[in-house]
């Protein structure tokens, strides 16, 4: 299976169309309709529906299209690695993120990186503790954020700065709005929105027992989205502070839980993890500017 014939696969599945897929990749449409069936052959299942003008993935196709991906992130993230070797001005440097706040301690330390370095480059890529994790694992990221608490026999990790508050973003004409903070007994016959991995990790230690009786109306796993449900309507969305819009210009607001829940952010890497120079110079930087502070346990 060769990288070309991956990327071929890709972008056909990306254009749904095998001519406007052969026009992007500047090569015969033809070329590259035999191209895919030679693919098929190889693999011994069928990976498109074939329409009169449009393809569209089998669920094998969909299975490729995922592996490919990480095939090809993998092998991109090779070449930068090998391209950085020995490079003083910069790299590349992959990292995955929890929605926080907390996330501009980072990008502080990025940005006086990048003063220094020029050709210092962040990739950032979004996601849940299990997503990102995942990612880390594979070894299609460097380093990691992660709003829970850490797996000390998998991770190395930094205590960032500040832990993220919880709290209630709901309409401002809702009645709760007049509320300075919001209880238990505020939320039990609301419809809420939450968080699926906060579902599992940190409403059970503010909710208890009554975690089961919750009128769970949608879940999420990034936050934007879920903004848009709560000025909609569908219900009031539990998440961290400042990750919604809630100033003057908007329809919401946001009300912390009382008693405070508080979640800790954590920098994270693999154990035994072999680092380019580049990733090498942000880990460097990120320990001294927390550890004294804030403490290691690296």
């Amino acid at each position: 299976m060769e990288l070309r014939v991956l990327r071929y696969f890709l972008e056909a599945a990306h254009e749904g169309n095998i001519t406007h897929a052969a026009e992007r990749l500047h090569i015969s449409q033809p070329t590259l309709s035999k191209q895919l069936k030679e693919l098929e052959g190889e693999l011994g299942k069928k990976l498109f529906i074939r329409g009169n003008y449009n393809v569209r993935l089998t669920d094998e196709g969909m299975l490729l299209r995922k592996r490919a991906e990480d095939i090809l992130d993998m092998v991109e993230k090779t070449e930068e690695e090998f391209k950085s070797l020995g490079e003083i001005t910069g790299g590349d440097v992959r990292i995955g993120c929890a929605e926080s706040d907390g996330i501009k301690y980072l990008a502080q330390r990025v940005k006086s990186l990048q003063e220094r370095y020029p050709r210092f480059r962040l990739h950032l890529y979004s996601g849940n503790t299990e997503d990102v994790e995942e990612r880390l694992d594979r070894g299609l990221l460097d380093f990691a954020v992660l709003a829970q608490e850490v797996d000390l026999s998998r991770y190395n990790y930094l205590k960032m700065p500040e832990s993220d508050t919880w709290g209630v973003v709901m309409r401002k004409d809702s009645p709760l709005a007049e509320k300075e903070t919001v209880r238990m007994k505020d939320l039990l016959n609301l419809p809420l929105i939450c968080s699926r991995q906060g579902i599992t990790e940190d409403y059970p230690r503010w909710f208890g027992e009554k975690i089961d009786t919750l009128n769970i109306v949608a879940t999420f796993n990034l936050a934007y989205n879920a903004g848009v449900l709560v000025r909609e309507g569908i219900g009031y969305l539990i998440t961290f502070d400042k990750l919604i819009n809630t100033g003057a210009d908007s329809e919401l607001c946001f009300r912390p839980l009382a008693p405070m829940l508080e979640t800790k952010l954590y920098f994270v890497w693999k154990k035994y993890q072999v680092f380019t120079p580049a990733a090498e110079l942000l880990l460097n930087e990120m320990r001294q500017h927390f550890d004294s502070s804030f403490g290691s346990d690296a």
